[in-house]
């Protein structure tokens, strides 16, 4: 008996199918990881009041406001705030949290005017 090398055994088509689909799906994957948009994280743990009007994002430019009174304003905080504040152009959205006092809120407003701030948006989220 003649013993040559051992065969190695039959790769079948259905072996070779599962490559390319091997493939798309990584494509697939980098596709969506590279046109994916992430939201970079809030400046202060803020829970926006309900509104039955529409939702609404924060976005850059956004003054935050939180239930202390701390503010946060791009990548700026505390009182610094204010320099910044004085070359904003347009509406300023307001995130506020809902347990910020009303009162603070009218003082806060006033306080923007006297900077020329006189149109604000305030973002609050559905019920």
């Amino acid at each position: 008996m003649i013993l040559g090398p051992p065969t190695s055994p039959r790769r079948t088509t259905q072996d070779r199918a599962i490559v390319p689909m091997i493939n798309v799906v990584f494509l697939l994957l980098i596709f969506f990881l590279m046109s994916a948009t992430l939201a970079p994280p809030e400046p202060l743990d803020v829970t926006p009041p309900t509104a039955d009007g529409a939702e609404t994002d924060p976005q850059p430019g956004t003054l935050h406001v939180d239930a202390s009174g701390q503010l946060a304003y791009s990548d700026v905080r505390g009182q610094d705030v204010w320099g910044s504040l004085a070359r904003h152009d347009g509406p300023l959205p307001l995130r506020v949290d809902a347990n910020y006092p009303a009162t603070d809120l009218a003082s806060l407003l006033t306080d923007l005017a006297e900077l020329g701030i006189i149109e604000t948006r305030l973002l609050t989220v559905r019920p």
